[in-house]
């Protein structure tokens, strides 16, 4: 244990910089949470350019903050409006819209808060004991093992992302070909760059995740825009009754740790995501609760079950990501994107390369944590103000951000073509149910894919029997084929049935 960057990793948490960014991080996410229709992801996507001029800490933490209130500020629409800001928060408005109709909607706004961030920081310190010995094990992988985890994570995904493994694959294999184009990483030379300079280094990362996860996001809104009637927020009064006590709070902690599990759990594998931990978590608790028939009519440990998992899987999406460089879900593998843009490489070795970095991360997440505690119990009142902006307002401002952040990182009108077609790419992804995940993922790791996997051809030199050798690699294939097998099996029974 490194003492010495554990001492300087809070040292530099605890600094007016560091309250700033993170702070500023964690409100701007609360705010994005609260609006209907912008999600985590989104926010990360528009984010990442504006921490160019940052420190590597202080814009990883910003990004980190951003993700986490975002999630808890989700449950306030969820709450006040029955439409949860992202789709994670879907759980939360069964309970939640009825006990805030009921008159206690800041007694449901509080119990949605505190569930947030107790499952947040335990899952935060789960991931601080867990991702350390973790990267220590990964640094012993050679090319072999790396190849072998990187292609099983790709099936895995594509499997877990959307409803059919033929069109996860597809995806998969689309954002493998994008990703191959420009130099190749082993001789330099040009791929598929039909003459132009601007694609020596690929697709620009920021217009990818931009185009296909905000720019489209707000198509899907816009359209809905149409067809959808406003919906009245319930508006909270000045009662005495209605405040969360310890009486009302108590029951639910039992469900808030048991919550936290199953969110540290689904976090930690990749491709499940935020909405499958929020409603495991709350049919759990459903089935654990002696009044099972309560929940959908206003019980507070509907809320809290739901919020704890959602908000737990934040932190337990970075265990692989800082162990083996293969993100939990999108908005870990945007932060790949950022680590990026800041010359380093996420993964085991930043472990080895950047300690004090890590150590100063996981520092900052704590600070987010109780940042978010503060922001959210003094500021119910303004973000439920939130709430009311009508779509057709944040929907302009949100393109205009997407727009800026593309020219920001000067790639002029270049980027802005990428960027319109992207948006118009994920768009069609969303509509036909293509799982926009799968792609993003794939694209981003698969550099590091087909890095490992030709040196692992050179090394082996056409000998197959090298992989005797190797237990993990050869472990981790076998588990890629069973995988494939496995869910190609369910997803022709799914089409069976629905013929």
């Amino acid at each position: 244990m490194n003492f010495d960057a554990i001492g300087g990793a809070i040292g530099e948490a605890l600094t007016l910089a560091s309250f700033i960014g993170i702070g500023g991080g964690v409100l701007i996410g609360y705010i994005v949470g609260v609006i209907p229709g912008l999600s985590r992801s989104v926010a990360i996507a528009i984010a990442i350019p504006l921490t160019f001029y940052m420190s590597p800490y202080i814009a990883i933490s910003f990004l980190i903050g951003l993700s986490k209130g975002s999630a808890a500020g989700s449950a306030v629409s969820a709450i006040l409006l029955n439409a949860p800001g992202e789709a994670s928060s879907a759980a939360t408005c069964l309970d939640g819209y009825p006990l805030a109709k009921s008159g206690r909607p800041k007694m449901a706004l509080q119990m949605g808060l505190l569930a947030s961030v107790i499952g947040d920081i335990l899952a935060t310190i789960f991931l601080i004991f867990i991702a350390i010995p973790f990267a220590r094990v990964a640094l012993m992988f050679g090319p072999y093992e790396m190849a072998a985890i990187l292609a099983f994570a790709l099936v895995f995904i594509a499997g877990l992302s959307g409803g059919s493994l033929f069109r996860g694959l597809a995806a998969g294999g689309l954002g493998i070909f994008l990703a191959t184009f420009g130099l190749d990483p082993q001789t330099g030379m040009p791929r598929m760059t039909f003459g132009y300079t601007e694609m020596m280094d690929g697709f620009p990362l920021i217009a990818v995740a931009i185009g296909t996860l905000a720019l489209s996001e707000m198509f899907i809104q816009a359209e809905r825009l149409r067809n959808e009637r406003d919906t009245m927020s319930v508006k909270i009064e000045n009662s005495p009754d209605d405040r969360l006590t310890w009486k009302d709070f108590r029951p639910t902690i039992r469900t808030i740790l048991r919550g936290t599990g199953i969110g540290t759990f689904v976090g930690a594998l990749p491709g499940l995501g935020p909405s499958v931990g929020a409603w495991m978590s709350y049919g759990m608790a459903k089935r654990a609760s002696k009044d099972p028939d309560s929940f959908g009519k206003g019980n507070p440990e509907g809320i809290a079950a739901a919020e704890s998992a959602d908000n737990a899987v934040i932190p337990a999406a970075l265990i692989p990501l800082f162990g083996l460089g293969i993100p939990g879900n999108v908005s870990a593998a945007l932060l790949i994107g950022a680590f990026a843009i800041h010359g380093i490489t996420v993964g085991p070795l930043l472990l080895r390369d950047e300690p004090e970095l890590l150590y100063s991360i996981f520092a900052g997440m704590i600070v987010a944590s109780l940042i978010m505690l503060v922001l959210g119990w003094f500021g119910l009142r303004v973000f439920a103000l939130i709430t009311r902006v009508p779509p057709h307002v944040v929907i302009p401002i949100v393109i205009f951000f997407c727009l800026c952040g593309i020219l920001l990182q000067g790639y002029g009108t270049f980027g802005l073509v990428l960027l319109l077609g992207f948006s118009v790419l994920g768009y069609l992804m969303k509509k036909f149910d293509y799982s926009f995940v799968t792609f993003l993922v794939a694209y981003i790791i698969t550099p590091l894919l087909e890095l490992n996997l030709r040196q692992s051809i050179i090394l082996a030199g056409g000998d197959w029997s090298v992989l005797l050798g190797r237990p993990i690699a050869l472990a981790f294939l076998v588990f890629t084929i069973i995988a494939l097998i496995m869910l190609a099996r369910r997803t022709l029974q799914r089409q069976g049935q629905a013929a």
